[in-house]
């Protein structure tokens, strides 16, 4: 079958930084399911694990944690799918990715692809909106009805910024998203933002400009070193700072101790890197999103698209990541005819 990976880590511009070869056809066993891809998304983790270090695999390292497909194949332990079920899925980064023709997924981690949505659009979905449902409702524990709730999201028209703003406006919550150009700024009120801040300038005077103040929650999808005083100061007595972003550098976490504040991780391969005993969480709350997708409650963030998925096509979409500007999410979609079947 058709792959895209890397034997070497090496900056995006190499020749040889992602690679088109053929490798072996998986087959399903256990809990897994057997899926052909029919589109993938990049997102940032995909640049994070390709960067350059020293480093080098026997065998091809396939990337990609973002895909929609259908079943082909289940294992003998399998009990929510079957052949022929269209889904959609994260997967796991301690696994082969998606960007092969067939990838292998545990189906604890896997939901039924929105009905309403295309491949491409279904692909652009799962990671970011795990990692927003997760970050809000059970590493902060956001209520499903917020109401009187005030939210911060920092960086608001990236992928999990996106979701975010629309899964805490369902919840109720007042949502200030942080954005510094035009078009962002647009976006992220086309989404359901309530006010819009610019991450360049003082968090809290900014806040307290618009009459807020102190926000309950504050979601760090951008920068966590350099915002993190800022975060320290916006954040109210007894509220919670979640990041989804390493920091480089030592932070001050004693900033947050006269305001008995928590400061909590998501990362949103957890569940399946640790095989936890919730992993099927995953399961329900795509499950629960394809609903809202369904219902019209959600909206996919789908905003740029190349075919095929190949080598050439996937470093583009690694540089436009890397250069940090994107709006939305970046899907790929369909594999060249001539592979395995």
């Amino acid at each position: 079958m058709k792959a895209v990976g890397l034997l070497e880590y090496l900056p995006i511009e190499h020749e040889q930084s992602l690679v088109d070869q053929e490798v072996e056809k998986p087959k399903a066993a256990g809990r897994d399911i057997l899926v052909k891809v029919e589109a993938v998304s990049v997102n940032p983790v995909d640049t994070k694990v390709r960067s350059p270090k020293d480093q080098k695999e026997k065998k091809l390292k396939i990337l990609g944690y973002d895909a929609s497909g259908t079943i082909v194949e289940v294992g003998e332990a399998c009990t929510l799918f079957q052949p022929g079920d269209h889904v959609y899925y994260a997967g796991d980064i301690t696994r082969q990715g998606s960007n092969s023709e067939y990838q292998l997924v545990d189906e604890r981690i896997v939901a039924k692809k929105p009905d309403n949505l295309s491949f491409a659009e279904a692909a652009a979905m799962p990671l970011t909106t795990i990692t927003a449902y997760e970050a809000l409702f059970e590493r902060m524990h956001m209520k499903r009805n917020a109401e009187g709730a005030t939210l911060l999201i920092i960086g608001g028209a990236g992928g999990v910024g996106s979701i975010a703003i629309q899964l805490a406006k369902l919840a109720n919550a007042t949502v200030i998203a942080t954005a510094s150009r035009p078009e962002t700024k647009e976006w992220c009120l086309s989404l359901g933002a309530d006010h819009i801040i610019d991450h360049h300038e003082p968090l809290l005077a900014q806040l307290q400009e618009k009459g807020i103040g102190e926000v309950d929650f504050i979601l760090c999808l951008n920068d966590t070193d350099g915002h993190f005083k800022g975060m320290a100061e916006a954040i109210k007595p007894q509220g919670t700072i979640c990041t989804i972003v390493e920091n480089q550098h030592n932070l001050d976490i004693q900033l947050l101790k006269n305001k008995s504040a928590a400061f909590v991780w998501e990362f949103m391969f957890t569940r399946p890197m640790y095989k936890t005993a919730d992993m099927i969480k995953q399961h329900e709350l795509l499950t629960e999103a394809a609903e809202l997708f369904e219902q019209g409650s959600l909206t996919h963030t789908l905003t740029k698209i190349l075919s095929p998925i190949n080598a050439a096509h996937l470093k583009q979409a690694h540089q436009t990541l890397e250069k940090g500007k994107m709006i939305g999410k970046f899907v790929l979609e369909g594999f060249e005819k001539g592979g395995s079947v």
